[in-house]
């Protein structure tokens, strides 16, 4: 007999937590949405169908245990709901921020497909941890044995490498966490605006890391302060977790302008004005949207975290121009309907031809495209719609065309790291190792640019491939702990 609290999803209709009006929510870096009351979060955790074969749960990069958690919920059970939340994921309040839940476990809820609307699984999942945070449910990091004999070393201190760290500080390891910029938290910290994920939220799971004993050296670059060989050298492995930071360009006639700059520096620069900081580039204009037309360039979830970033920075227009239709964008759709009611004009099927200016930008021509064959993927290929061109003013163009790696070889000083074709890390996928003894890879430098949650995954998997390493080089009387 099925229980009574649950399969509710024919009487309780889908219901998200309230959205701030448009109208206030584009002047300030505050996060979007309120959360849920306790009443709320429990009434819709109970329209979950509690099926036999959960697609939320196989579609979940990490296999959360989804409908464990949302039962516990609905009974009011949230300190159990937050610890099983917390065995599969090392970031379940930052999931439920950021995931595009509309792509993997809302988009996959079986009510969803009997047309009853799917269960609002993120907005349960951020509840719950934020509940565990206020009530003291988030336990220290619970070291399990004493291997301090043993150092990791951990470059890039993103999803994949904090997650590492976490779990392999929990093994009893040594770890340390070297990261260029001067704030852990990598594209969470300076590359996501705070609307999304407000930066609080980064900040305490950093700081219960710290008082775990994990070492964190900032504003340290592999390549001018050490090379790959002498950090390998000074630990017992090291995993590159880098991610992909190169910005992808164009080639179109007037690029080289001022006022055409690339979306990661435009971010980071609006992250870091957040912060306080002294934001030179920001402050003469360069990288602030303050009084301008802008116009966006690319259709991924960075395209709309800067049109977003441009409302709020008191942009005159926003425009974002996309080469494919809206029902193929990369980007959450959840993400565009925002932009949209915060007052941006999307560009379907457009793409610039050239940019126009006498050394700082004043326009951008742009093509109108169509779609054409599918390509190798299954994807329609965008194509030019003959004699349909226009025209936009511009003051201010960002180019969110997406993230390649940097050329790791060279710049840790390692030439016999090996690479793809495209210029990701190379590693053997059972173990995880790269073409150098003690050197593993997770995240974006070994899959590509993808989502927080993929590099989570990626962090928790090689955390297991290094303590298995780790484990077969330790001492004989320590290797069985």
């Amino acid at each position: 007999m099925g229980d009574a609290r649950m399969l509710r999803f024919t009487k309780v209709d889908q219901a998200y937590p309230d959205k701030r009006q448009a109208e206030a929510r584009a002047h300030d870096f505050l996060e979007i949405a309120r959360p849920f009351i306790e009443a709320k979060a429990e009434e819709q955790s109970s329209r979950c169908s509690q099926c036999g074969v959960p697609f939320c749960q196989v579609h979940c990069p990490l296999h959360n245990h989804i409908p464990d958690w949302l039962k516990l919920t609905a009974e009011g059970r949230l300190e159990e709901a937050y610890e099983l939340s917390n065995s599969t994921s090392t970031m379940p309040e930052i999931c439920g921020r950021i995931c595009p839940q509309d792509r993997l476990c809302e988009g996959n809820c079986v009510i969803e497909q009997s047309g009853h609307g799917a269960v609002t699984i993120g907005s349960v999942e951020k509840f719950i941890t934020d509940t565990a945070w206020e009530m003291g449910w988030v336990k220290p990091v619970k070291i399990l044995a004493d291997r301090s004999n043993q150092s990791v070393g951990i470059i890039g201190a993103g999803p994949a490498g904090l997650t590492a760290a976490e779990l392999l500080r929990g093994k009893g390891y040594d770890v340390h966490v070297y990261d260029r910029h001067d704030r852990a938290g990598g594209l969470l910290t300076y590359g996501i605006p705070g609307f999304k994920l407000e930066k609080e939220v980064v900040a305490r799971r950093v700081k219960r890391l710290e008082e775990a004993g994990i070492h964190f050296h900032l504003g340290f670059e592999v390549g001018r302060d050490a090379t790959l060989a002498d950090l390998r050298g000074k630990h017992d492995a090291v995993l590159v977790a880098t991610g992909v930071y190169r910005a992808r360009d164009l080639q179109a006639p007037g690029l080289g302008q001022a006022g055409i700059v690339p979306a990661l520096a435009y971010l980071i620069a609006s992250n870091r004005k957040g912060f306080g900081d002294d934001v030179p580039a920001f402050e003469s204009g360069e990288l602030n949207a303050a009084g301008k037309r802008v116009v966006v360039i690319g259709g991924g979830d960075t395209a709309m975290d800067c049109v977003r970033t441009a409302i709020r920075q008191g942009a005159t227009s926003v425009t974002c121009l996309y080469r494919r239709d809206r029902a193929n964008m990369p980007g959450s759709a959840t993400e565009v309907r925002h932009a949209e009611e915060e007052g941006v004009v999307f560009e379907w099927l457009s793409a610039p031809a050239a940019f126009e200016g006498d050394g700082q930008v004043t326009g951008v021509r742009a093509h109108r495209m169509r779609l054409g064959s599918a390509d190798a993927s299954g994807r329609r290929a965008p194509e030019v719609d003959p004699g349909a061109d226009f025209r936009l003013d511009a003051d201010l163009v960002i180019m969110a065309l997406g993230f390649d790696p940097e050329d790791l070889p060279q710049a840790f000083a390692a030439p016999e790291l090996a690479t793809t074709r495209w210029g990701t890390l190379r590693v053997d996928h059972k173990t995880q190792q790269a073409s150098m003894d003690g050197i593993f890879g997770a995240g974006d430098i070994v899959r590509g640019a993808s989502l927080v949650v993929w590099a989570i995954r990626d962090g928790r998997d090689v955390a297991a491939a290094m303590h298995q390493y780790l484990r077969a080089k330790a001492p004989a009387t320590r290797a069985a702990a």
